[in-house]
C-alpha cells in the first residue's frame, strides 16, 4: 500500500540531546525515529516544528512551584529521582516544548484528520510531581488547553503504553469533558494506580489475539458512546514481547495491527486521531526507533 507523504508530523531538534547512552531511558530514540520515518520518504513539507517551550504554559495544568523549581533545578534530590532523569538544560529545553508539540500535534490533527508527533505520552507527571522519565504531562496539558479554548468540547485519551497512565488520569479527574481510558499491564509500573474513566489491567503474558480483540472492543465501545471530537493515542511500544519493561507478550505484527486498528476506528467515526509514541525501552537504540516508527507508518497508510 502506498505511504501518504503528506501526513502531517511534528518534530523538533532538541527531541534528542548529549545523553548518557547506557541509561534506560533512550533519550536517542526520537533523533533516530525522525531520521527513519525521513528514510520511509515521509518528511517533506508536511512536517511542523513546536515552539521552544518555557514553563508558563504548563502553568495550566502543574502546579506553579513544581513547574519553576523543576525549570530552575530546585527539586530536591528524592524528587530528582523519581523523575529518573539527570537535570540539564538541555532536559529542560526539550521537557517544555514537547507539550507544545502535542498541542500542535492535536490541533493538526482536528485539521487533517490525523497526525503524528515523534515524541510526547509522558503521562506519568502528576500535578506538583515527575515520575516514571516523565516530568510535565503533554497529554493532560493538551488536553485541558483544547477544552478550554473551546476547540474541542470532549477529548478522548486512549492510552496503550504497557504502563498505566497514572498521571494523566489523576489530573484530568476532574475535567469532565476528557475522558481518560489505559489498557495496560496490571503488574507492572506504577504499583499505586490512579483511577482512569476506564482501565483495563491486563495480566502478564497477554498475546496477541486476546490483546488486539479488547483494544477494538474498548475503543469501538468508547467511539460509540462518547462521540468525541478528538482522540489522543498514546502509542507505547512498551508491549512488545521483548521490551526491557514490558510483560506483555505482543509481536512486532501485533503492534502494527494494533496502530492500524486504533487509527482505522477512528477515521470510521469521523474522529480525528492524534497520536504521541509513549514508551519504550530497547538496548538497540535504532530498533526501539523503528518500533515507534510504526504507529507513523500506519497512520500514511490512511
Amino acid at each position: 500500500m502506498q505511504l501518504n507523504p503528506h501526513l502531517p508530523l511534528v518534530y523538533h531538534p532538541n527531541y534528542s540531546f548529549s545523553f548518557d547512552p547506557n541509561h534506560r531511558f533512550v533519550m536517542s530514540k526520537f533523533a533516530y525515529l525522525y531520521e527513519h520515518v525521513q528514510n520511509l520518504g515521509l518528511i517533506n513539507d508536511n512536517l511542523t516544528q513546536p515552539m521552544l517551550g518555557s514553563p508558563e504554559p504548563l502553568e495550566l495544568v502543574h502546579c506553579e512551584n513544581y513547574i519553576q523549581d523543576l525549570w530552575h533545578n530546585r527539586l530536591d534530590e528524592k524528587a530528582m529521582r523519581r523523575i529518573g532523569l539527570p537535570w540539564s538544560k538541555e532536559l529542560m529545553a526539550r521537557t517544555f516544548t514537547a507539550p507544545l508539540g502535542t498541542l500542535q500535534t492535536a490541533r493538526l490533527a482536528l485539521k487533517h484528520g490525523v497526525a503524528c508527533h515523534l515524541a510526547g505520552g509522558t503521562h506519568h507527571a502528576h500535578t506538583d510531581f515527575g515520575s516514571g522519565y516523565c516530568m510535565v504531562n503533554d497529554l493532560a496539558f493538551t488536553s485541558e488547553t483544547l477544552i478550554k479554548s473551546g476547540e474541542v468540547t470532549n477529548i478522548l485519551i486512549f492510552d496503550l503504553d504497557v504502563h498505566q497512565g497514572d498521571g494523566t488520569a489523576a489530573m484530568l479527574a476532574h475535567q469532565p469533558y476528557a475522558y481518560t481510558c489505559s489498557i495496560h499491564c496490571e503488574k507492572n509500573f506504577p504499583f499505586r494506580k490512579s483511577a482512569s474513566d476506564l482501565d483495563i489491567g491486563l495480566a502478564p503474558n497477554v498475546a496477541d489475539s486476546e490483546y488486539l480483540s479488547v483494544v477494538d472492543d474498548t475503543l469501538s465501545y468508547l467511539l460509540n458512546t462518547l462521540n468525541p471530537d478528538l482522540v489522543l493515542y498514546d502509542a507505547g511500544v512498551d508491549v512488545w514481547q521483548q521490551d526491557g519493561l514490558g510483560k506483555l507478550d505482543i509481536s512486532w505484527q501485533g503492534i502494527a495491527q494494533r496502530d492500524h486498528l486504533v487509527l482505522k476506528r477512528c477515521l470510521e467515526h469521523n474522529v480525528p486521531v492524534a497520536t504521541v509514541i509513549g514508551g519504550g525501552y530497547d538496548k538497540d537504540h535504532r530498533r526501539l526507533a523503528a518500533r515507534h516508527g510504526i504507529v507513523v507508518e500506519q497512520a500514511a497508510r490512511f
